[in-house]
């Protein structure tokens, strides 16, 4: 006779687990590889607004949209922000498309993410990653960030998560006349 299966086991554990009762490794699991996060953001300084660049970190590979150096960032890039249950809850800047934040706010992954579609290639195929759209960080002035302000693609998705192709380039916005600083 075999054990019962519990209704608990028939639920994924993102849509059963708060983020605090995750594991480490479903934790980790949980990244859908989107390379975001690894973005260089500008504040500015009047009003606040936070905008994007296509600068990345310099750990960052640009087309595996990981960090080339995971287990050590915070040692080689000291204002690499750590994801925490906390952090995920605080940070205004999480994409919208980000898992840890879905969770956090109580709603579904998205069809293109590896632990609904099984693939970690559907990230990049739904438009939604970084793959191939970045310049690295290394050797750029801070004052050269402002050259690389983008609209990123992806940040009004619809409901199953598709980007709207036509408002998934990266359209240069006008900082010429925002005051910003870099932050982590």
């Amino acid at each position: 006779m075999s054990d019962p299966v519990s209704d608990h086991d028939l639920v994924p554990y993102w849509k059963a687990k708060s983020l605090e009762e995750m594991s480490p490794e479903e934790w980790e699991r949980l990244c859908d590889g989107c390379g975001r996060c690894c973005l260089n953001k500008l504040e500015d300084w009047d009003t606040g607004e936070i905008a994007w660049t296509d600068v990345a970190c310099r750990l960052l590979d640009g087309h595996a949209c990981r960090c080339r150096q995971y287990e050590t960032r915070h040692a080689v890039v000291p204002d690499c922000v750590g994801l925490t249950p906390e952090a995920v809850r605080s940070l205004t800047w999480l994409p919208p498309s980000c898992a840890y934040r879905l969770v956090a706010e109580g709603r579904d992954l998205y069809w293109w993410h590896h632990l609904v579609s099984g693939d970690r290639e559907t990230v990049h195929q739904a438009g939604v990653s970084v793959r191939d759209r970045t310049v690295s960080e290394e050797g750029m002035e801070l004052e050269d960030y402002e050259e690389h302000v983008v609209d990123w693609p992806g940040e009004d998705l619809d409901a199953q998560g598709a980007v709207d192709d036509d408002a998934a380039g990266w359209d240069e916005g006008d900082p010429s006349e925002k005051k910003y600083e870099k932050i982590p």
